[in-house]
């Protein structure tokens, strides 16, 4: 919207405030920018969560929609320190899901085709928890939809994904130059030339894998007052690194990065999600007075996945998501020791309860995996220059 006003700011200015050297002219011509709308993205997103976010939480405890608590044989030994949270709003991952888009219509441009497969994986996969989150509240359980409906709706979401950047976005883009890197190209962080030249429609398999395995590692973490907010939010800022320097040539051809000018709008998008998810932490900080529930998380992670697959460091995404690979890895190591020895390797998965359980206090866990995802974001950076 507001590049909208740069395209037509000769208008405003002669009309207005009397020509190109009029101070409306000059400002207008910030809007050009993509730091600039970038920084505006995530202000926007954060007043608007100040704004709206207790308004949010007084509708969920109006509508009852409480976060139900497992039963003392799910929880374990975490029953006593986690029952007191039974009651607090849960779904405030609306609150994530509309300042993100808002702030991101604001701020970006309507015409590219990045943008908007972006925000579709997000308000789809957010779609998806928000079912989840209504049946686990209107049954009072914590079980929500079927894995196997979650798992087929994330797959076609990904799909309907991967196939928006493997073969849509240079379709309705329009024609780009030769420089341009293929969206079907496989990058790899440390190697200077494309792993695979045209994966053709694999990539869009892969690209689904992708936002399937990102959605589900997001989701599982998100058992901590602030966890996964505070987790996202420094993975953000990478990202919004990553795609700023993917759809610049200069950047990108020095650092040997597949480049594409569509992604330096996804900047924009990352620092909208930074926004988002701090002005959410603001309400989410331990004690919570909400959770962002399956709502929020899987349309995280949607949103992390596409952010990855649209600065072609989809790799990458293993380092500097870090914490969320490790929560996930857990999860499948567990179930998978169990079924296999009959025995489990962590005292409670994911593995942030395995800490608590260790004796860290709540608020130890949050802030030592929040170092982590930060020191995991800036290793990620780091191989930029690792060519």
């Amino acid at each position: 919207m507001i590049y909208w006003l740069f395209e037509h700011r000769e208008w405003f200015a002669w009309n207005w405030m009397g020509g190109e050297e009029s101070p409306l002219f000059k400002f207008l011509n910030l809007f050009r920018y993509h730091t600039f709308r970038a920084g505006t993205a995530a202000l926007l997103a954060f007043v608007l969560s100040l704004m709206f976010g207790r308004y949010v939480i007084r509708r969920l405890i109006s509508l009852k929609i409480g976060q139900p608590i497992r039963t003392a044989e799910e929880l374990n030994n975490l029953l006593n320190s986690h029952a007191k949270k039974a009651g607090t709003p849960t779904m405030g991952g609306v609150l994530i899901i509309a300042t993100f888009m808002i702030s991101t219509l604001v701020c970006c441009q309507w015409s590219n085709v990045m943008v908007w497969n972006t925000l579709f994986a997000t308000l789809a996969l957010g779609l998806l928890g928000f079912l989840d989150d209504y049946q686990k509240v209107a049954k009072k359980n914590s079980k929500g939809v079927s894995a196997r409906f979650k798992l087929v709706w994330q797959g076609i979401t990904g799909l309907i994904v991967g196939f928006g950047f493997a073969y849509g976005v240079n379709a309705l883009g329009g024609n780009q130059p030769e420089y341009v890197s293929n969206m079907r190209d496989l990058h790899f962080p440390f190697i200077k030339e494309p792993l695979i030249a045209d994966m053709g429609f694999f990539a869009v398999i892969f690209y689904a894998f992708i936002m399937q395995g990102t959605s589900n590692a997001v989701n599982v973490t998100d058992g901590l007052d602030g966890l996964a907010s505070g987790c996202a939010t420094s993975t953000a800022l990478a990202y919004a690194a990553f795609c700023y320097v993917a759809g610049s040539l200069r950047y990108a051809d020095f650092l040997f990065v597949g480049h594409h000018p569509q992604a330096a709008e996804l900047a924009i998008v990352a620092m909208a999600l930074v926004g988002s998810c701090i002005g959410f932490l603001w309400f989410n900080a331990h004690p919570a007075a909400m959770f962002m529930g399956d709502t929020g998380s899987l349309a995280l992670g949607g949103c992390i996945a596409s952010l990855a697959i649209g600065s072609r460091q989809e790799f990458a995404l293993v380092i500097v998501g870090g914490v969320f690979v490790m929560e996930a890895v857990s999860v499948m190591l567990q179930v998978g020791s169990f079924k296999l020895r009959g025995k489990r390797i962590f005292k409670m998965a994911p593995i942030h309860h395995h800490f608590e359980i260790q004796g860290w206090k709540e608020t130890q866990v949050i802030t030592r995996f929040w170092i982590l995802s930060l020191i995991c974001a800036f290793v990620g950076l780091a191989t930029l220059k690792i060519r």
